[in-house]
């Protein structure tokens, strides 16, 4: 009887170690087998100068190479489409502007690392134009008779198009929501671009956009800078982050924030506006979560 308890005894013990050691082989595949899944990136719909696929192209060739791992870039029809993207596990990394990396980060954890350079500066600002027919000089000349007119704001989701004017006019009780203001009208947009040109060709008295895009609009001539005029500007705005998903460990990370601080191609800049990258953090954009709070986008 003892006999027959030992052999039951050393029996059970192999297939422990035997367990054991299947784990330890299927955990290795495992992560030898996330090693081996494309990087998947998210990019919202801001960009829109130059030649973006090749941009993109170049980009996703270089984050290949400094990550030694596939990358599979998709630039996403509309801001919100990014960010539930990340939220639902779709991608690993998401260029975001500043509202929807606070939405993404309350919603899911997601962590900025890298932001774009202009003129040397990761900042930007929410501008407000107008076609240069018309008389108003100033933000205070436009909302005298703001019955008199038709408002363009881009995307919903972004910060200079809709979240930082929208505070602005209903600091100055001008504008409370879509439904209730007191302009002829309002519109979204969807873009800095379409704004661009439906100011310019006097479709809407005046929009807001992001200085950056509407800087590079000009500089490309696809906006005519003797047809508009800005007249207001926001505070400094931090710049759109690039974001990782929450569980990226530390080596990637720096092989991310390694490879984009590299980046000296042109065309891959001028896609972003761009004359170089810095690194970025969840505490760099602060101001625009407490202004998503306010306008109860996220919850404190």
């Amino acid at each position: 009887m003892k006999k027959l308890i030992l052999m039951i005894l050393m029996i059970s013990l192999a297939l422990v170690f035997s367990a054991c050691g299947d784990t330890g082989e299927n955990s290795s595949s495992e992560n030898n087998g996330k090693k081996n899944e494309a990087f998947t990136i998210g990019v919202i719909p801001v960009q829109t100068e130059g030649a973006m696929d090749d941009a993109m192209e170049k980009l996703q060739s270089r984050l290949a190479k400094g990550l030694d791992r596939e990358v599979k870039l998709e630039v996403y029809p509309n801001y919100n489409g990014v960010v539930e993207a990340m939220n639902y596990d779709k991608i690993d990394m998401a260029y975001l502007g500043p509202l929807t990396y606070v939405i993404a980060h309350a919603k899911s954890g997601a962590k900025a690392i890298i932001t774009q350079l202009i003129d040397g500066e990761p900042f930007y600002h929410s501008y407000i134009i107008t076609n240069s027919e018309n008389e108003w000089d100033s933000l205070d000349d436009l909302v005298k008779e703001p019955g008199k007119v038709d408002f363009a704001f881009g995307d919903i989701n972004s910060t200079s198009g809709s979240l930082i004017p929208t505070i602005e006019l209903q600091d100055r009780d001008i504008y409370e929501s879509p439904d209730k203001h007191q302009f002829n009208s309002i519109r979204h947009t969807g873009s800095h671009n379409a704004t661009a040109m439906t100011v310019q060709n006097n479709q809407v008295d005046a929009g807001a956009i992001d200085s950056a895009i509407y800087h590079q609009l000009i500089e490309s001539g696809k906006l005519d800078e003797e047809k508009v005029k800005v007249i207001w500007k926001s505070e400094k705005l931090f710049q759109y982050p690039w974001a990782v998903h929450k569980n990226t460990d530390k080596e990637t990370i720096k092989k991310l924030q390694e490879t984009f601080l590299a980046i000296d191609d042109q065309e891959i800049l001028d896609a972003f506006g761009a004359d170089g990258f810095t690194k970025a953090s969840n505490e760099d954009y602060e101001s625009i979560r407490k202004a998503a709070v306010k306008q109860g986008i996220i919850k404190e």
